[in-house]
């Protein structure tokens, strides 16, 4: 499992360099290598022998062609990406879901989490349009509930990488929105990789837990 752990955090550094560069080549390279080795990860720490892990693994497998479909810069791939996430922020929900939530936790958190929501989809508006609107949406929508169930989940059976991971995986997620609708640069990847990854190996790594 270390071995996977550290494939990625090699791969993320070699990533930033191709990104610093603009190397298309190197993204190429280095971006399927680093979401690769999360996936391992969970594999390795015995993924497939929990329903929790299981979903888990279906989780990170998605954001797997997630970020592979994030590398082109076609609109079209971009929304096949961005369903690909979508949908591991489901699985990641059942995944929690299935290892125990507080229900009453979870709701809390749902409520508290409509006002970030709103001012990151008020930040966004100007800059979205057309059928990307919809699927931003939709994506804030669904991954403030993989937050709360991760939280209501955290209150019920604990695993504080489990909510460390699944809030670095929300903020890291800002530094994407930034980059594609707002402003483009390198200062986005600096801080919105290594949290997007640490965030998906603690996730990872999490199927071990009791």
């Amino acid at each position: 499992m270390t071995s996977w752990i550290l494939l990625t955090i090699v791969a993320v550094a070699f990533l930033l360099l191709a990104e610093y560069r603009g190397s298309r080549v190197g993204i190429w390279t280095w971006k399927p290598i680093a979401s690769t080795g999360f996936v391992a990860t969970a594999l390795a720490g015995g993924a497939t022998a929990t329903p929790h892990g299981c979903w888990v693994l279906a989780a990170l497998v998605l954001s797997w062609w997630g970020d592979v479909l994030l590398i082109p810069r076609a609109r079209r791939v971009f929304l096949l990406g961005i369903a690909s996430f979508l949908l591991g922020h489901v699985a990641f929900a059942c995944g929690f879901l299935s290892r125990g939530v507080s229900l009453p936790v979870s709701a809390a958190t749902a409520l508290l989490l409509v006002i970030p929501a709103r001012l990151v989809l008020r930040w966004l508006a100007p800059h979205v349009t057309g059928e990307l609107r919809v699927a931003v949406r939709a994506y804030v929508v669904v991954i403030c509930t993989m937050v709360a169930c991760a939280v209501g989940t955290y209150a019920s059976a604990g695993g504080a990488g489990l909510l460390i991971g699944a809030l670095m995986f929300f903020v890291s997620d800002l530094a994407v929105a930034r980059e594609r609708f707002v402003d483009h640069g390198f200062a986005n990847k600096t801080w919105g990789l290594p949290l997007y990854y640490g965030g998906q190996l603690l996730l990872a790594a999490s199927v071990t837990a009791p």
